[in-house]
């Protein structure tokens, strides 16, 4: 009889690319995940992996079997939440990263009502710009901008439709004039956002269908995207910002649109967990809440 640990060790090694990865990320020895994978290929009679001294992929009868395996442990997990008894599903303690601006600004109220929802739970929160590693850090969740092209975590949209705005203050506005055109961007302060030592200095905008970038500079730039946000209120400069993160200063007035008949790139929300163990029910709600939420901004984003 097929082992599920063994079927998890498959999928994960299968995702990672490496016995010693799926191990690490499992906590247990290599010499273990070596062992699981012979145990399924001597049960079904095939080789799942090709190994050789620098690299492991998938034989082809690997490929044909890893979406049958991937269906038994999601069919198993289904099963094991439909069984829970109510008062058992949303307890113990979740951990939870998220961007700053994003977090503090948006998602806490959310949090904060589901934690009243659910009081059997608690929440640790940890608010940073910084790329959470969900594999080595302590957390079950991680809320991330940006496209997703991991395959060795788990990755479900929560906005996916989500783009940046160009947005400055009235104050700012009525000392600087308003930019008509993108090339006036290049003569404007921009409040520029710093990310691992990157600097984001080349704006992105689209109009009928043409894609257009321009290089932009400013006396002031951050690596904490709360900071950003805060110097554009206070009159600093244009900022380039996530609709998700200003589209309440905006309906208040404390920001306005620059150029609102282009449309900034693509900056979609996903939920990020290592691996499908950690999509428990208090995970599963969370994901539902906060989707809900940004459903509700995002009806608001200019088109």
């Amino acid at each position: 009889m097929l082992r599920l640990e063994d079927l998890n060790l498959f999928v994960r090694a299968a995702a990672q690319g490496s016995f010693s990865e799926a191990a690490r990320e499992a906590g247990i020895p290599p010499a273990q995940v070596s062992a699981a994978i012979k145990r399924l290929e001597t049960q079904l009679n095939i080789r799942l992996f090709a190994r050789s001294t620098r690299s492991l992929r998938l034989t082809p009868e690997g490929e044909t079997w890893l979406p049958f395996a991937t269906q038994m442990l999601d069919t198993l997990q289904a099963g094991l939440q439909k069984i829970q008894a109510p008062e058992d599903e949303v307890r113990g303690t979740l951990q939870i990263a998220v961007p700053s601006d994003l977090g503090r600004n948006l998602l806490l109220s959310v949090f904060q009502d589901f934690r009243r929802r659910h009081p059997a739970l608690r929440l640790r929160i940890l608010f940073s710009d910084s790329r959470t590693d969900v594999f080595k850090d302590p957390v079950d969740v991680a809320f991330r901008y940006g496209t997703n092209d991991d395959a060795s975590f788990i990755s479900l949209p929560v906005a996916a439709e989500n783009r940046r705005v160009l947005v400055a203050s009235p104050d700012w506005i009525a000392r600087h004039g308003e930019p008509q055109t993108p090339q006036e961007l290049q003569t404007q302060n921009a409040l520029t956002y710093v990310l691992r030592g990157r600097i984001f200095d080349r704006w992105t905008l689209f109009h009928a269908g043409e894609r257009h970038e321009f290089p932009v500079t400013g006396s002031i730039m951050s690596d904490d995207a709360e900071v950003i946000r805060r110097l554009a209120i206070a009159g600093e400069g244009i900022a380039n910002k996530s609709w998700l993160d200003v589209s309440e200063d905006i309906a208040e007035g404390r920001l306005r649109m620059i150029l609102p008949q282009y449309q900034g790139d693509s900056v979609p929300l996903n939920m990020i967990c290592p691996h499908r163990k950690q999509l428990s029910v208090a995970v599963r709600l969370l994901y539902d809440a906060v989707r809900e939420k940004c459903a509700t901004i995002l009806h608001q984003l200019p088109k």
